[in-house]
């Protein structure tokens, strides 16, 4: 229990007969239940979530995991808010919790910077905030801690995975083609798997011909492929930041009359994809048609539930948490790729 519930409900004995007055009676005359009522509220710690929006299926799972973690059943009481992909609802969000005193704040920011305003007003009113997923560019005394992915290190492992089936297939580095579809431009995915890219691009020397923003949508991921396609000819590979965007990317592929494939050096296109969360991406995996994987695990609501438990313990917590991740492929060709000295196995697709 939170320090201020501990407080209401260690105070509510005393104050409820004299705010009742005549109406508190004893159980044999009917006494009504409004104080087991506010005991049973003031036990519960309330968190207000502000999710950035629904842009795709990893979302929709990071939302659904949120809510089942923080129920009566464990001892919380939530204010959901969907944002929309629009910073102005989140922002009104978090002073909207601020004004009903919630015990802690957990916030997937649509972007990086603008909120170091609404972070302040958190913090005045001493209410500790949680990020989830994405990150701020803030002072970090603004919020209380960080919990999400490793985005640039899942795209090194996905860069890594390409290296070594373009050396197995026989190919050049300098044959390799890549048109890449972008993330939300500005969120924490997008800015790190784009990093991750480039630079890999940079040192094995493959070819980046276009880089454009899909937000991270199925509808998007296809336009801008298609129009990519026409542009440049000799396209062999699509990074695309996320799964619904693959999707959308083997549509316009296959509507060229091209084929999404692992035979990279007989003409096929190449897909890459994180997340492994939408519905029919793995199946696409196993085909093949996605050639690898770097999973983004979306189950955030558990250990942030850790979290809040171990601040309401008064343990300290770590400012910045990473979940643990993966990287599947159906191909036989890599069974493993090395980043920085570790080694990732190269899992089958489930």
């Amino acid at each position: 229990m939170s320090i201020k519930k501990k407080l209401i409900s260690s105070l509510l004995p005393i104050l409820m007969p004299v705010l009742l007055g005549g109406c508190v009676s004893d159980a044999a005359s009917g006494a009504p239940a409004v104080l087991d009522t506010e005991e049973e509220t003031a036990d519960l710690i309330s968190i207000g979530f502000s999710q950035l929006g629904a842009e795709s299926d990893w979302r929709s799972a990071n939302t659904q995991s949120m809510l089942e973690s923080f129920t009566e059943e464990y001892g919380y009481s939530m204010i959901y808010e969907n944002g929309q992909q629009k910073q102005s609802y989140q922002i009104t969000a978090l002073r909207s919790f601020i004004q009903q005193e919630v015990d802690y704040i957990a916030l997937a920011p649509v972007t990086e910077s603008g909120w170091d305003g609404v972070l302040q007003e958190a913090k005045d009113a001493g209410i500790p905030v949680i990020l989830v997923d994405r990150r701020v560019d803030s002072d970090k005394s603004l919020y209380t801690c960080w919990l999400g992915s490793d985005f640039e290190l899942e795209s090194r492992k996905l860069c890594e995975w390409l290296d070594s089936y373009v050396n197995a297939k026989g190919m050049s580095s300098s044959d390799i083609n890549i048109i890449h579809i972008q993330g939300t431009m500005g969120s924490t995915a997008q800015i790190g798997r784009s990093r991750g890219l480039a630079n890999s691009a940079r040192e094995k020397g493959w070819n980046i011909l276009g880089q454009m923003s899909g937000d991270f949508t199925q509808t998007k991921g296809r336009e801008v492929t298609a129009a990519y396609l026409k542009r440049f000819l000799d396209v062999n590979v699509v990074y695309c930041e996320n799964d619904n965007e693959a999707i959308g990317a083997i549509e316009a592929i296959e509507a060229a009359g091209k084929t999404a494939g692992p035979d990279i050096d007989k003409g096929d296109i190449l897909v890459l994809s994180f997340d492994g969360t939408a519905e029919g991406a793995k199946e696409l995996a196993k085909e093949g048609k996605i050639a690898a994987i770097a999973e983004c695990n979306p189950l955030h609501g558990p250990k942030v539930r850790a979290l809040i438990e171990a601040i309401e313990a008064g343990e300290s917590v770590e400012k910045f948490n990473y979940v643990d991740e993966r990287i599947f492929s159906s191909l036989p060709e890599v069974s493993e790729v090395y980043v920085e000295g570790v080694l990732y196995p190269v899992e089958d697709v489930e």
